[in-house]
C-alpha cells in the first residue's frame, strides 16, 4: 500500500512539471518579443507549405497521369511523397529559413525556427519507414509513439515524459509493469516484425529465384525462415517488456500439453506438411488426383495443400490426407502421362486398316506426342458385336487438361473412320407387339 502511495506521488509530480514546462512556454509566446515572432513566421510558412502541397501535387498527378508504363514501387513512392509533400516543402522553407536567420541575427531569435525544421524531417523519415509496417492498426500506434517520442525528446521534456510513463504502472510480486515499458515493448515489437517480415520475404525470393532447389524445398526452407524470424522478433518483444523467460518455462510446457491433446488434428496437419516438404513426394505444380478430385498444386501450406481443378475451383486438402490416403501424382518423376481410350469397329472391316488409322488419327492431335511415344493401337477382344481396341497416347502437359485432349483424339477418330467408310457398332433392338388374345 505504502508502494503506491509513493507511486502515485511521484506520478503527480511527474504531471506537475510538464504542465509547468507548457504554461511557461506559452506565457512566453504570448508576450511580444522573438518567440511570438518566430511562432507568426512559422504559422506562415505552414500556409505557404499549404499552398505548395496543393498545387505541386496537381503538378505531379498531371506529370505521372501522361507516363505510362512505370513500375509499381516508383509509382508507390511517388504516391507517398504526394501525401507529405507539405511537410516536406515546410521542412526545407524552415531549415532554409533558420540558416539564413543565423548568418543575420542572434542564433536565439531563430531557435523555434529550427526546431520546428528538424521535427518536420523526423516527422517525415518516421512517416516513411511506417510504411514498411503492413498492419495499419500497428503501423499507426508505432508511428504515433515514435513521433511523440522524438517530439519529447527534441524539445527537452523526454526524461519527465519518461519518469511519468515509468510512474503509472502495476505491481505483480516482485515484477512490475509500467505504462513505459509496455509501450516500449509494442514499438519495439512492431519494428521487429517488420524488419522480420522484410528479411523473409527477401530471403524467400531469393531462395525461390534458385532453380538449384527444389520446388518442395524451397517451400521447407521459407517456411523454416520465417519461423526462425519471427519467433526471435516475438522472443526480443518479450524480452524488451522485461518478463523472464526461464519462468514461463512451465507454464509454457502446461500449455504445450493441453494444446497437444486439443489439437490433435491441427498438429497432424503440421507434422504432414514438415513430412511431405521432406520426401518430395509432392510439390507445388504437381498434377495430382485425391478421390473426386483432379488438379494441380499451386502451393503448400504448414496446414493444408491448395489444389486447382480446371473448373477454376480451389481444394484445400488437409496434408493428412495426402499422407493417409491414395494420392496419384500424374508428374512424380517426370512430366509425361499416358492416355488410354477404347473403342470398337465392326467386323466388317480390317483390323489392321483400324490400327493404322487409328495412330493416325491420334498423332494428328495437337497435344499428343510423336515419337519415341508414338500413339499404339491393340486389339484387346472380339465383343458381341464389334471387335474391341485400346488406344493409348502420351502427353506432357496434364495440366491443361485430360477430358479435352481424350475429346479430341475422339472426334479425330470419328472424322478418319467417317473418311474411309470404317463403321463403329451400335446395339439394334427389334420390338414386336403381339396382338391380344380374348
Amino acid at each position: 500500500m505504502e508502494n503506491q502511495s509513493q507511486d502515485f506521488d511521484r506520478v503527480l509530480m511527474s504531471v506537475d512539471e510538464i504542465w509547468h514546462l507548457i504554461t511557461s512556454f506559452g506565457v512566453s509566446i504570448m508576450n511580444p518579443g522573438w518567440r511570438q515572432n518566430q511562432i507568426i513566421i512559422l504559422l506562415a510558412l505552414v500556409v505557404v507549405a499549404w499552398v505548395l502541397h496543393r498545387l505541386l501535387g496537381r503538378e505531379i498527378d498531371r506529370r505521372v497521369r501522361a507516363r505510362e508504363g512505370w513500375e509499381k514501387w516508383k509509382l508507390r513512392v511517388i504516391v507517398q511523397i504526394k501525401r507529405r509533400l507539405g511537410l516536406i516543402c515546410f521542412a526545407l522553407m524552415a531549415g532554409l529559413l533558420y540558416q539564413i536567420m543565423q548568418q543575420i541575427t542572434w542564433p536565439s531569435r531563430s531557435y523555434l525556427i529550427g526546431l520546428a525544421a528538424t521535427l518536420a524531417v523526423v516527422w517525415a523519415v518516421i512517416s516513411f519507414l511506417g510504411r514498411f509496417i503492413q498492419n495499419r492498426l500497428l503501423r499507426r500506434f508505432v508511428v504515433w509513439g515514435m513521433w511523440i517520442y522524438a517530439t519529447l525528446i527534441l524539445i527537452g521534456l523526454g526524461d519527465e515524459a519518461s519518469g511519468f510513463l515509468d510512474d503509472v504502472g502495476l505491481n505483480f510480486g516482485d515484477y512490475r509493469i509500467s505504462l513505459l515499458s509496455v509501450l516500449s515493448a509494442a514499438v519495439v515489437v512492431g519494428v521487429l516484425f517488420t524488419g522480420a517480415r522484410f528479411i523473409s520475404r527477401t530471403t524467400a525470393s531469393r531462395i525461390r529465384s534458385n532453380e538449384d532447389i527444389s520446388p518442395s524445398m524451397q517451400v521447407l526452407v521459407v517456411k523454416a525462415v520465417q519461423v526462425i524470424f519471427y519467433g526471435l522478433a516475438f522472443f526480443m518483444g518479450i524480452n524488451a517488456l522485461g518478463l523472464d523467460l526461464t519462468g514461463l518455462a512451465v507454464l509454457s510446457g502446461a500449455i504445450g500439453v493441453g494444446l497437444g491433446f486439443g489439437l490433435q488434428k491441427v498438429v497432424s496437419n503440421l507434422v504432414s506438411g514438415v513430412i511431405i516438404l521432406l520426401d518430395k513426394s509432392i510439390k507445388p505444380g504437381d498434377v495430382i488426383s485425391l478421390g473426386e478430385t483432379f488438379g494441380w498444386i499451386n502451393s503448400l501450406g504448414a496446414r493444408y495443400v491448395s489444389v486447382v481443378t480446371r473448373d477454376g475451383r480451389e481444394y484445400l486438402i488437409p496434408n493428412e490426407d495426402l499422407i493417409t490416403g491414395q494420392v496419384v501424382n500424374w508428374s512424380h518423376s517426370d512430366e509425361y502421362v499416358r492416355l488410354d481410350i477404347f473403342f470398337g469397329t465392326s467386323y466388317g472391316c480390317d483390323p489392321h486398316v483400324v490400327r493404322k488409322l487409328a495412330v493416325e488419327a491420334a498423332s494428328g492431335v495437337a497435344r499428343v506426342l510423336g515419337p519415341p511415344k508414338t500413339p499404339v493401337c491393340h486389339i484387346v477382344g472380339f465383343g458381341d458385336s464389334s471387335v474391341d481396341y485400346i488406344l493409348r497416347f502420351w502427353i506432357r502437359d496434364p495440366t491443361g487438361g485430360l477430358t479435352n485432349i481424350r475429346g479430341g483424339v475422339y472426334l479425330a477418330l470419328w472424322d478418319i473412320f467417317k473418311a474411309n467408310n470404317i463403321s463403329i457398332p451400335f446395339p439394334q433392338r427389334e420390338v414386336r407387339v403381339l396382338e391380344e388374345q380374348d
